[in-house]
């Protein structure tokens, strides 16, 4: 029965929730901000339709460089970047416009390793700036994080990879495991421990390292959806310059702190739009067909996007007017974790007949990754203890 009444729901909520990808609820732009957000859907209009991306992984990744140029060459790269750094000193909210419009109109994916870039720019020296800021947004160079080991996960303050001091080098030993993207990096932020002597936390530090330094070795594993997007990373002696070191001796912890505080952010990797255009595109091909329980489990989809795109709008917003903490990005995260995981189990039964038929499916796919969800970035156990201590201030 709510089947046949689908077109009216369909009016009703997607002119709301789904129908809006790309504003979604229209939270009021400045002038400013509408004027970006009309550039940004001309430039993208006269791109359409997008190209299917390639499936071989090596070939995608030279699509990608292509794509993530065309974005710097009409000034959507480092939005927030200092003019001098090849940026257009703007403040978050245009990123996430972008990132909104981008998602909505289903072009590939944004600059993966800008987070590492914002890093770079708050804790790097002038001449790392200078050196790493232009390759990264122009896309000459990529990057990966080197932060997780084989017993040293969400926990960092447990990493064993060791960097001891050699004249004007560091010499540099140990592994990285579940490194995304290092197959095709170029660079790598790396966390190591320079101090045996002080607290697991205070005796890391962060690196800048090339991948093509003499000792360091990559090694890519296929996972669970037949990518190899994983890699372990091997440090044999390798000796990396001491003017690599980004921030002071021991700042590693609180640099990692900052780059999971972005990689974490669903406003900073355009989630809320995907999830948005899934919806979308479910109720534009498949709307008419669902069944009752279907039309329940697509209600719920939707207000656990629309839920959490109200949270990461009061978050970007104090970011961008100096309040609220890195914390608050774990209370995202696992908004960003349930959605997502709800969301690929939802479109996964939808399309399942399609999956166990053999057909390739881009919803089976999608559901075996979000179970990853609640891992990368850190846990959601460690999330929940991050928002007990810091927000709630409840005791260890």
């Amino acid at each position: 029965m709510l089947a046949g009444h689908w077109s009216g729901v369909a009016a009703r909520v997607g002119s709301v929730c789904v129908g809006g990808v790309g504003g979604g609820v229209n939270f009021g732009d400045s002038v400013e901000q509408a004027e970006f957000r009309g550039a940004v859907r001309e430039w993208i209009d006269g791109l359409l339709p997008f190209s299917e991306p390639p499936v071989d992984e090596d070939v995608y990744w030279d699509y990608l460089r292509v794509w993530h140029q065309a974005l710097y060459a009409a000034g959507f790269i480092g939005l927030t970047f200092p003019v001098e750094y090849g940026g257009r000193g703007l403040d978050a909210t245009f990123d996430a416009i972008l990132l909104g419009e981008l998602g909505a109109a289903g072009a590939p994916p944004f600059w993966k390793s800008g987070y590492i870039a914002r890093v770079l720019m708050e804790y790097g020296t002038d001449a790392q700036r200078a050196r790493y800021l232009v390759p990264a947004l122009r896309s000459e160079e990529r990057w990966c994080q080197g932060f997780s080991e084989p017993d040293a996960g969400s926990d960092i303050a447990a990493l064993r990879t060791r960097a001891v001091r050699d004249g004007d080098f560091y010499v540099v030993d140990g592994q990285k495991a579940w490194t995304s993207d290092a197959k095709w990096a170029d660079q790598c932020l790396l966390l190591a421990r320079t101090d045996a002597d002080v607290s697991a936390h205070r005796g890391i530090s962060a690196f800048v390292v090339d991948l093509r330094t003499p000792g360091v070795t990559v090694r890519p594993f296929e996972n669970v959806i037949a990518s190899f997007e994983f890699a372990e990373v091997f440090f044999d002696g390798a000796r990396i310059p001491a003017s690599s070191m980004v921030g002071e001796p021991g700042d590693g912890w609180r640099i990692a702190m900052s780059t999971v505080a972005l990689e974490r952010g669903p406003a900073d990797n355009g989630f809320i739009a995907e999830h948005r255009r899934a919806l979308r595109h479910l109720r534009d091909h498949d709307g008419a067909c669902l069944d009752e329980r279907e039309l329940v489990g697509l209600g719920r989809s939707i207000v656990n996007v629309e839920v959490l795109a109200l949270h990461v709008s009061q978050t970007l917003w104090r970011r961008v007017h100096g309040g609220g903490s890195d914390a608050e990005s774990s209370v995202d995260k696992l908004l960003m974790t349930a959605t997502e995981q709800e969301l690929s189990s939802f479109l996964r039964d939808v399309e399942w007949s399609r999956a166990v038929g053999g057909e390739r499916s881009s919803a089976l796919r999608n559901y075996l990754w979000s179970r990853a969800a609640s891992i990368y970035g850190g846990t959601s156990q460690v999330q929940r203890n991050i928002i007990a201590s810091r927000i709630l201030g409840l005791p260890r």
